[in-house]
């Protein structure tokens, strides 16, 4: 099918976000429908993916995907596989891809409405689909064209586990809002942070630039060291003939450092427990509420995000901790 294929199946549905729709390669996202629609080179559907929150309730013989406990469908979809001889692997988010079938599941946070209407985390994972065509089965997320509609090359592959570091194993770091945490001070450059944390790091990503005035051509970007023992990842800011320096640090939800914020424990926490102190807090001392591009809670003026990390059926909390003068994008 083509895109105006596709909108037309849909009802007229418009692709509210979209690239390169009826170009080629390119997708659209029909948040009406809750499904993105992924086209090949001749502007041909390769790909389906469906939302987690609003999409169709999509089945499997008998097997329901969409909107469950992930370990549910793991079990649904391993017993089917079983009796049809199918075979089952696990992707990159650690959960269950089957390339007979041209599926691969993964989770995303359950969201819902508070008592006053306004949208809140909860604690649960639920269920979001890739359906593929034969072409794509063999890697359906690092092939083209999905790579390049979500690429998940930079994050970090899970081998289907999601073990959470107890209370009484995790350190406990101090936080100078804008300044620092821990050993960590902003401005640091990438030795620096490694030798702090006397650890090499497991992943660094960055990118070549693009040739723009302001980064220079062919210049190696550094966006961000991975340190898997400690359980943070350290942020770069950089650009034109300037070297990389530290500007905001993540502290990893299941294996970081514990860090306090006017006794509110932010890391590793249920992310509904958290929300709920840290906006009881705001509103007791008249201060403001952030709330970042992913639905990250934080007080203003602090730079500080609430974010969450998956594990396994469920969410815990992890946070990132900026400069004053970084703008977090997600």
């Amino acid at each position: 099918m083509n895109p105006d294929q596709v909108a037309s199946a849909l009802d007229g549905a418009t692709a509210y976000i979209s690239t390169g729709l009826g170009s080629g390669i390119g997708w659209g996202d029909y948040s009406d429908w809750g499904v993105t629609a992924v086209y090949g080179e001749d502007s041909g559907l390769v790909a389906v993916a469906i939302d987690a929150m609003d999409g169709p309730l999509v089945r499997l013989r008998d097997v329901e995907l969409i909107a469950r406990v992930p370990s549910e469908v793991r079990a649904d979809i391993y017993g089917l596989a079983l009796r049809e001889g199918a075979s089952v692997r696990v992707n990159w988010s650690g959960d269950p891809e089957v390339a007979a079938w041209g599926i691969s599941m993964g989770a995303v946070l359950e969201l819902g409405l508070s008592p006053a209407g306004y949208t809140e985390r909860r604690d649960t994972m639920i269920t979001h689909a890739l359906l593929v065509g034969p072409e794509l089965t063999e890697d359906p997320y690092t092939s083209e064209p999905v790579i390049r509609w979500n690429n998940v090359r930079d994050r970090a592959p899970n081998p289907g586990a999601w073990p959470v570091k107890a209370e009484q194993d995790r350190p406990h770091w101090d936080w100078t809002p804008l300044k620092g945490i821990g050993p960590l001070r902003f401005g640091m450059n990438p030795e620096k942070v490694a030798a702090v944390l006397n650890e090499v790091p497991a992943a660094r990503h960055g990118r070549y630039s693009f040739g723009q005035p302001w980064e220079g051509f062919g210049a190696w970007m550094l966006h961000h060291d991975r340190f898997d023992a400690t359980g943070v990842t350290a942020h770069y800011s950089c650009g034109f003939s300037t070297p990389p320096t530290l500007g905001a640090v993540t502290v990893h939800g299941r294996t970081g450092p514990q860090i306090d914020f006017e006794g509110i424990r932010l890391i590793g926490m249920p992310v509904s427990a958290v929300d709920t102190a840290l906006i009881q807090y705001i509103e007791e001392h008249e201060m403001s509420l952030v709330i970042g591009c992913g639905g990250d809670l934080g007080p203003d003026g602090l730079n500080m995000y609430v974010r969450t990390t998956r594990a396994g059926d469920t969410a815990v909390s992890e946070a990132r901790f900026c400069q004053e003068e970084w703008e977090d994008h997600g």
